[in-house]
C-alpha cells in the first residue's frame, strides 16, 4: 500500500515512530495539492478547542475547527463535498473539494444547503517545498495511501482516524494501533 508517488487526494499517515512533534505525531493528512513547486495538505484528525463562530465575527455556525498544520495559522481553509453551492472550488479527488467562494459558502450555510458532515474547517495548512515531502517519505516519516473513503475525510469525528488507518495497513503496523501516544504513560 505504501508508495512514494504522491498525488493530490492521497493520504499521509504518520509513522508510529514520528513522535515529539505535536502537529504531526499521529497525524493523518489529506494531500490537497502536489506539483513541482511542492505540496499542500490538511491534518484531518487534530480538532482545536474552539468553533468557527468563535473565530469569525458574523458567523453563527458552531462547526468544529481543526489544526490544518503549522503554516498560515491565521487563515481559515476548508474542504467539502458541495461544489455546486460553492463556486470556485478546486477538486482534490473523487468528489472532495478545497476552498471556493467564501461569500457563497456563508450564504449556503445560512440557507442550510451544506450539512456539517459535508464540510471541514482548518486553521492553517501543512506545506512542503519541492521534493521535501518525497524526502520525508524516504526517511520513513510518512506512509502514503490512496484515499479509499471520502466520507471519513470530511466528517467531523476523526478521533480514531490514525488508529484506524494504522490497523488498515496491517502487518507490522497492527501492534502500534493500541499503543498509547506517550508510551511512558503506559
Amino acid at each position: 500500500m505504501s508508495d512514494t508517488l504522491i498525488q493530490k487526494g492521497h493520504v499521509l499517515v504518520a509513522e508510529p515512530a514520528l513522535t515529539g512533534d505535536v502537529s504531526f505525531s499521529r497525524a493523518v493528512i489529506l494531500i490537497a495539492e502536489h506539483n513541482l513547486k511542492g505540496s499542500v495538505g490538511f491534518i484531518l484528525n487534530k480538532p482545536l478547542s474552539y468553533t468557527l463562530d468563535e473565530l469569525i465575527e458574523d458567523i453563527h455556525f458552531p462547526y468544529p475547527v481543526f489544526n490544518g498544520g503549522p503554516v498560515e495559522q491565521d487563515n481559515i481553509y476548508f474542504i467539502h463535498t458541495a461544489p455546486k453551492v460553492i463556486p470556485g472550488s478546486i477538486e482534490i479527488s473523487d468528489g472532495i473539494y478545497w476552498g471556493g467562494d467564501f461569500s457563497a459558502l456563508l450564504k449556503a450555510l445560512e440557507q442550510n444547503l451544506i450539512a456539517e458532515n459535508q464540510i471541514k474547517f482548518f486553521l492553517g495548512y501543512t506545506g512542503w517545498s519541492q521534493k521535501q515531502l518525497d524526502g520525508e517519505i524516504k526517511t520513513n516519516s510518512w506512509i502514503t495511501v490512496k484515499n479509499l473513503d471520502i466520507s471519513t475525510l470530511v466528517k467531523q469525528e476523526n478521533h480514531s482516524l490514525w488508529k484506524d488507518s494504522i490497523k488498515a495497513l496491517g502487518g507490522k503496523y497492527l501492534i502500534w494501533s493500541n499503543t498509547p501516544e506517550n508510551p511512558s504513560l503506559n
